[in-house]
């Protein structure tokens, strides 16, 4: 395993579980990002600023930590933008088709013991370990 990193990954959990906490004592919302986003979209939204906060915080993070010294990492692109193009399509697909997306469930939803999102959860987790074992050891990436 490369770049194991157990204590940026617990530091990391624990921002994202305070930042979700927040929200919800705050604000009364999910912080799930395609319900966040999909409010912005929406001409009539009576609370875009603190969706705009929220996504602009996502952009922002990573930027004001690399102002810091943190390095910003370079994301692997091994197949064509056609490839990734059509993963992103099947990705909204699949996060309309759930009602919500990975962040959604699996960090609030489950939080709050929702069993829809717990059950959801077991099957993006179980898809993905099945996914990364076709393409390790059937496919041969």
């Amino acid at each position: 395993m490369h770049d194991f990193t157990p204590l940026s990954g617990f530091a990391g959990g624990a921002l994202i579980g305070l930042a979700a906490a927040l929200l919800m004592l705050l604000t009364g919302r999910i912080a799930g990002v395609t319900g966040i986003v999909g409010g912005l979209l929406q001409p009539d939204t009576a609370d875009r600023r603190w969706r705009i906060a929220f996504i602009a915080g996502l952009i922002a993070a990573p930027l004001v930590a690399a102002l810091f010294g943190a390095p910003l990492p370079r994301p692997a692109m091994n197949a064509s933008l056609v490839v990734v193009a059509i993963a992103g399509v099947l990705v909204g697909f699949g996060t309309r088709m759930g009602n919500g997306c990975t962040s959604g469930h699996g960090v609030c939803g489950f939080a709050r013991l929702s069993g829809r999102s717990i059950v959801a959860t077991f099957i993006f987790m179980t898809a993905a370990i099945v996914t990364v074992a076709i393409v390790r050891h059937v496919i041969g990436g």
